[in-house]
């Protein structure tokens, strides 16, 4: 079933200006338009790390893509920092007159994931296997929850914390979770907001913004351009295509007005 909404997805990244990005939304939603947001807090979760003296530790798939470790302690700060960062978002669009309301993916068991433990590493060019990972991949997804927080008037704030079978909090990486949220609902309009400008041709050039991609030109762009957090971002948009969203765009989160311009064209859209 459609839902006429827009995901928006703010990144974890540091240099994001959440406060305009909530004034946007706010006044996008007092347009008549609906939103769910969906937010990450992997620079939240780094930051309260070191504050508490353990800082997070990055590995390197045997696929290339860099993650972070998840072990119970790791677990606990994101889910700390998750949960204050969705505070915030909540409050700040309350102070604008939004009746927001915050969940994570466990609640209501909106996210179902299967806890991977084990991870296939490289490191110093050795392949390793590392046990007691709290991470996850999204296997359910049960809008429920949104459907009936939208029905109600409310602004759906998302935290990327999904659930296993067995009742475990999993961190789940937050561009997936949005994209399966936004398949899942059937919405028409995807918005990752991100500390670049969209899909850059070179990562040291944020004039090298690619501006527009086919769905069939994504699998070249993921191999090809994408570094990084990038790639992940990349996986979830074609997630997203995949499951029937028609319209994503990449965008740059740290300008005024960022989801209105993503909503105009700016950024990378991919269709």
């Amino acid at each position: 079933m459609k839902t006429e909404a827009v995901v928006v997805k703010i990144g974890g990244a540091a240099g994001l200006q959440l406060r305009a990005i909530c004034e946007d939304i706010a006044d996008l939603v007092h347009s008549g338009m609906q939103i769910i947001l969906v937010h990450g807090g992997s620079a939240q979760a780094t930051e309260l790390g070191e504050q508490l003296d353990y800082p997070p530790r990055f590995v390197t798939s045997v696929s290339g893509h860099s993650s972070r470790f998840t072990d119970a302690r790791t677990l606990e700060i994101f889910l700390m920092a998750t949960g204050l960062l969705n505070r915030r978002i909540v409050a700040q669009l309350q102070q604008l007159g939004v009746n927001a309301a915050g969940l994570s993916g466990m609640d209501g068991k909106l996210l179902l994931a299967d806890r991977k433990d084990t991870l296939r590493i490289v490191d110093n060019g050795k392949r390793k296997i590392l046990r007691g990972d709290n991470s996850g991949s999204i296997r359910v997804v049960d809008v429920t929850p949104i459907r009936a927080w939208l029905d109600a008037g409310l602004l759906p704030v998302v935290a990327p914390v999904a659930i296993s079978k067995a009742g475990e909090p999993l961190n789940v990486d937050g561009d997936r979770a949005a994209a399966c949220i936004a398949a899942a609902l059937g919405v028409d309009r995807f918005v990752i907001l991100t500390n670049v400008p969209g899909l850059l041709r070179d990562i040291a050039d944020e004039s090298s913004r690619v501006p527009q991609l086919s769905a069939n030109e994504l699998d070249v762009a993921l191999e090809k351009l994408a570094r990084g957090r990038m790639k992940r971002k990349l996986i979830g948009v074609r997630e997203a295509l995949d499951g029937g969203v028609e319209k994503v765009t990449l965008a740059d989160g740290r300008v005024e007005r960022p989801v209105t311009r993503a909503m105009a064209g700016e950024g990378t859209v991919i269709q």
